[in-house]
């Protein structure tokens, strides 16, 4: 049975989350800048920008995410952190309308972006770095962990490289509650942590 760790996306583990993003979808294109950049600014930035404004938030901190890994291997990563420094999620309708929570409370904390590597994929990462994320989010402050996964069994077939996000079954298992359905194939999910 594979070991499983997770652990923080700190400035000496950099290399780490940069494997992670290999061979599993858009992860090395993104650099997980889709969230934090506007989209003119996204469009505008080539892969080497992303990942040097990735080397940037990482290197300033706080961690915006963990790295899991299997058998001490990088092998997928989760975005972690205040809704406030994801810009990208208040300026996209669905997530306006739906969301309960002010955009500008710093307690709010958004997972938005999941990539595991296509050789890790069927191991329940996902569910184990959505279960740390919600423990980073509590030791961090947060008052409620917001998510917007896709529901694949709704709407138009979903590609691997579509569920980044994540899916709506292992927000539900970890107790999240879905809060709207902005789209039939798209929650807003939510859990609060002071309860």
């Amino acid at each position: 049975m594979p070991q499983i760790s997770i652990a923080p996306a700190t400035p000496d583990r950099f290399g780490d989350a940069q494997a992670a993003f290999d061979n599993g979808g858009d992860g090395r294109s993104c650099q997980c800048q889709w969230w934090t950049l506007t989209n003119a600014q996204f469009q505008a930035a080539t892969s080497d920008e992303r990942a040097r404004l990735f080397r940037s938030e990482v290197d300033a901190g706080p961690p915006p995410g963990l790295i899991a890994y299997v058998d001490s291997e990088p092998a997928a990563w989760v975005r972690v952190g205040p809704r406030t420094r994801q810009v990208r999620l208040a300026r996209t309708r669905h997530f306006q309308v739906g969301s309960a929570e002010p955009w500008d409370d710093e307690s709010v904390w958004a997972v938005s972006c999941f990539v595991v590597r296509k050789e890790h994929r069927g191991q329940g990462l996902n569910e184990r770095l959505l279960a740390a994320a919600v423990d980073f989010a509590r030791d961090g402050g947060a008052r409620v962990v917001e998510g917007y996964p896709l529901d694949p069994g709704a709407g138009p077939k979903k590609t691997s490289n579509s569920l980044f996000h994540g899916v709506v079954s292992t927000f539900a298992a970890l107790g999240f509650r879905e809060v709207a359905r902005p789209r039939p194939d798209l929650a807003i999910m939510a859990l609060d942590l002071s309860e």
